[in-house]
């Protein structure tokens, strides 16, 4: 591990133009192996679909009220891989204006979601994370839990463009850190001054206050799949757009089904 994160600091010796910070992923590293390893007791499979160098789109089903899925997935591929390779996830605008998180955020390696973003990412050999539901994804209620939403399909259309291999990755457990049981969308101008687009009711938050921020300790499960070379497989330019939404659709009935096998073999939540 001493060599590896040698190595990573060597490899962003350059000053970074989306403002990663190596020391201060460095000393958040040990939070984020905590909840890895003890606290949410990852399992994860399918790492070695992970290149060892070089682009690819990682895609995942999102959730959990608060995303600490990205945090959990990043922490996967950086703890277990054999590159201790760091993902770059992408976020939603809203996030920038949140005060301190997204100046950690980028300190941390995530960017701001645009196109112009993730190519330059997968460009520089990043690999790069999506979330193909947004907003919608984490703002499920308990009542739709592991029900993958809708998904957007300009990941495909990126993955086709840049030529770069799209790897799936499901998600089990951050559901249960923060069932949410409603939204407050108007509260006393807190919304406006936390710059979200509302507030999560859980089980334990706001009636506990800052005790019922802290996430439940669930069993978490992730599992990388095998590569999918989406630019084999389209058809002529003039013909993509609607095969851009079809291939996204197929995908997300794909990773639907894995989320329920992977439902079906847990054994409990926490």
């Amino acid at each position: 591990m001493a060599g590896a994160a040698s190595s990573r600091r060597k490899a962003t010796s350059k000053v970074d133009p989306f403002g990663y910070d190596p020391e201060f992923h460095a000393s958040a590293r040990p939070v984020a192996e905590f909840l890895y390893r003890t606290y949410w007791r990852v399992d994860t499979e399918g790492l070695e679909h992970i290149p060892a160098k070089g682009p690819a789109l990682i895609v995942g089903n999102h959730s959990g009220g608060i995303p600490f899925d990205a945090a959990m997935i990043t922490a996967a591929v950086d703890l277990e891989h054999p590159q201790h390779r760091l993902v770059r996830y992408l976020y939603d605008k809203f996030v920038e204006g949140m005060p301190l998180v997204g100046d950690a955020y980028k300190r941390l390696g995530s960017v701001p979601a645009t196109v112009q973003n993730a190519r330059l990412l997968l460009r520089h050999g990043d690999l790069v994370g999506i979330f193909p539901e947004g907003v919608a994804g984490v703002a499920k209620g308990v009542l739709q839990r592991y029900r993958v939403q809708p998904f957007r399909s300009s990941f495909v259309r990126l993955a086709v463009e840049e030529n770069v291999p799209v790897i799936p990755v499901a998600v089990v457990g951050a559901e249960e850190t923060y069932p949410i049981v409603g939204k407050l969308q108007k509260l006393g101008g807190l919304t406006q001054l936390l710059n979200v687009p509302y507030i999560p009711v859980t089980p334990l938050f706001p009636l506990f206050g800052l005790l019922g921020v802290i996430p439940l300790p669930s069993k978490w499960h992730i599992r990388f799949g095998a590569p999918i070379h989406l630019a084999d497989e389209a058809p002529k330019v003039g013909m993509r757009k609607l095969w851009y939404r079809q291939t996204a659709e197929k995908l997300r009935r794909e990773l639907q089904g894995t989320l329920h096998e992977m439902l079906a073999a847990r054994e409990s939540l926490f």
